[in-house]
């Protein structure tokens, strides 16, 4: 059962804790796989650089654009992307540091959908196959449950890493376990 409050509303609810295991660990292995097949991909094709995107394709109506572009052709940025994907999926993969991978992702889809605006307020800010809601802030939610809910507990190495010693003895490490 869970009880808490949202919104100053008191919520209660009755959920069987098999299928909120498996639904995580199904959600923390299908994020590990997006994320690991995108950066593997990057990795593997000697072409690959953001530059491309963020020079041509954030269009000069995104509020952000000169933000995006100014990054354009950053070694640095590419790293970052390529890198940054691979070890959020390992992460998630293995359920070890979920929380701060998940923290990670999150802001790296936050980041994605921020370049994929086409315009301003007046414009309703369109985005590429969808207005506001995007597959990135899906993710964005999907990662932010993943991280709330401890899913690297669910037959992932976080569980041993909170059960030893060193965890016990720093308790503030569980902020980016679980």
């Amino acid at each position: 059962m869970l009880s808490t409050e949202i919104f100053g509303k008191p919520v209660r609810l009755k959920y069987s804790e098999t299928w909120v295991g498996t639904s995580l660990l199904v959600g923390r292995l299908i994020m590990a796989y997006i994320f690991l097949q995108s950066g593997l991909e990057k990795l593997f094709d000697p072409t690959w650089s953001a530059q491309g995107f963020l020079a041509n394709a954030v269009q000069p109506g995104n509020p952000f654009h000169g933000f995006f572009t100014g990054m354009a052709g950053s070694v640095v940025v590419d790293q970052l992307v390529v890198w940054g994907q691979i070890l959020i999926g390992i992460a998630l993969l293995l359920g070890l540091l979920t929380r701060f991978a998940a923290f990670w992702g999150a802001l790296m889809m936050m980041l994605f959908w921020m370049a994929s605006l086409e315009g301003g307020l007046t414009q309703g800010l369109p985005v590429e196959h969808g207005w506001v809601v995007t597959y990135h802030l899906v993710y964005v939610v999907l990662l932010f449950a993943l991280g709330a809910w401890g899913a690297g507990r669910v037959l992932g190495l976080d569980r041993r890493i909170e059960d030893s010693s060193f965890v016990r003895d720093n308790p503030w490490l569980r902020y980016v376990l679980g």
